[in-house]
């Protein structure tokens, strides 16, 4: 979701100052939205509605902000304590537990089983649980952007982060038995984006440079498909996304076009059954291909966009992800300009998508309030040194303890502050994603 400023973009600017970060939820079901005075929650079930089914005020400038499926479980950071990470259940209103590190916080990720924090030099993972802290992986490469991808299927939660900061190495992490799988050497720069697929057997990555994108299996770390973005310039990828089935596969950047990519592969039985004249021409440049530099025969290999979409706007954050609203396959876009847009994806033919339906993220007189605020900033005073160790729960209304409990860990660095109760969970992994009996909020009144 990072990404420079616009220069050129006047319209729109206090809409950016209420927007710091957005995040879909694992199955896309739910758009989490980060602002200047806490986090809301959307429902995206529907494509002519969208239904804030949360807002969280505990705390302001919240930039990361991540839901555990359709469950009660919010992971919050916020500038304020950008070391600090709170776990809340906001349907109680009630905050979970909290844990401190010795970094600022770059990126959480969480599935059933595990809930992953990601600093420049360290992961930490923890079992979802009881948020017992199981493992610290010290002394990673240089991560600026914490940039990692936790598999959505609790049964491996395989983990994804830079093996280099160099080049476009991908270390593969089994956190369920928290041994490292393989290696994937994936690009000659530096990572930009990693997502997994649904069942965690696919890993789609792309580099800093942006123009090439790799799917691998996994834990094997084969090369499956290669797709070109493009190749008149570098851009920077800001997501990458799977639909549910694996068939498609959406990429993000800072340009005003959506890619989505279709990962089937080519059967030469079907070119031999079809003599046309671009079947024909395929197999002259496959052969062709042999006696090529690598560049140029590699570049010859790769499958080009399925489908596009054209934004209406250029250089803002945004992210996007395909999902399937009402039985029909969409592709959704969370942009910084306030806005969250739903086109229509052609399955069989592709194309341009088309925008059926934008809905916006904050009304008129809440950017009022922003701008107002940005216009009279109050005189915050800077949090001390100590309280970035503060392992004490957070109330809306008091400012944090400096009161230090058990739990710290010299070796991790990391220090919880309370515990999930035991009765929050039920048979299995977690049950804070059991709908039945933490119920997703309907559209609340105010």
């Amino acid at each position: 979701m990072e990404s420079q400023e616009p220069q050129d973009a006047t319209d729109g600017t206090d809409l950016q100052r209420a927007f710091i970060c957005a995040s879909f939820n694992q199955d896309t079901t739910s758009l989490s939205v980060g602002t200047k005075t806490g986090y809301r929650l959307f429902s995206v079930t529907a494509v002519d509605k969208l239904d804030c089914i949360h807002e969280g005020v505990e705390c302001p400038d919240v930039y990361i902000v991540e839901r555990l499926f359709s469950s009660s479980l919010v992971v919050v950071v916020s500038l304020s304590m950008p070391r600090r990470m709170n776990v809340y259940h906001f349907k109680k209103g009630t905050e979970i537990c909290n844990y401190s590190y010795s970094n600022n916080i770059l990126s959480v990720r969480l599935n059933r089983q595990r809930l992953v924090v990601c600093l420049e030099e360290s992961v930490y993972i923890h079992n979802i649980k009881d948020m017992k802290l199981l493992k610290t992986l010290l002394n990673t490469p240089t991560n600026p952007t914490g940039l990692c991808a936790l598999s959505v299927n609790h049964s491996n939660s395989y983990l994804a982060y830079p093996g280099s900061a160099t080049i476009g190495e991908i270390t593969v992490y089994d956190a369920n038995n928290l041994s490292t799988l393989t290696l994937i050497q994936a690009h000659d720069s530096p990572l930009a984006a990693l997502t997994f697929n649904g069942s965690g057997t696919k890993l789609a990555s792309a580099s800093e440079k942006g123009t090439v994108i790799r799917v691998f299996s996994v834990p094997e770390g084969q090369r499956l498909f290669e797709f070109r973005r493009g190749m008149k310039r570098y851009v920077s990828i800001s997501s990458l996304s799977f639909s549910a089935d694996a068939q498609f596969l959406c990429a993000s950047s800072n340009t005003e076009t959506v890619h989505i990519f279709k990962l089937e592969q080519h059967s030469p039985s079907q070119d031999e059954e079809s003599p046309t004249w671009s079947a024909y021409m395929g197999k002259m440049f496959t052969a062709a291909s042999t006696y090529l530099p690598t560049q140029v025969s590699d570049m010859m290999h790769q499958d080009r966009a399925f489908a596009t979409v054209r934004l209406n706007m250029f250089g803002l954050k945004n992210i996007s992800a395909l999902a399937t609203i009402q039985k029909l396959p969409r592709l959704l876009v969370a942009s910084s300009d306030g806005c969250l847009y739903i086109y229509n994806v052609d399955p069989q033919d592709g194309g341009e998508c088309v925008l059926i339906q934008k809905h916006r993220l904050f009304d008129s007189s809440e950017e009022q309030v922003e701008q107002k605020e940005e216009e009279n900033p109050e005189d915050d005073s800077p949090q001390p040194a100590s309280q970035s160790y503060a392992a004490t729960v957070a109330l809306a209304s008091t400012p944090p303890s400096s009161t230090t409990l058990m739990g710290y860990s010299e070796e991790a660095g990391a220090q919880k502050g309370e515990v999930i109760p035991e009765h929050e969970f039920a048979e299995g992994p977690v049950c804070l994603d059991d709908e039945n009996e933490f119920p997703p909020f309907g559209n609340q009144s105010n």
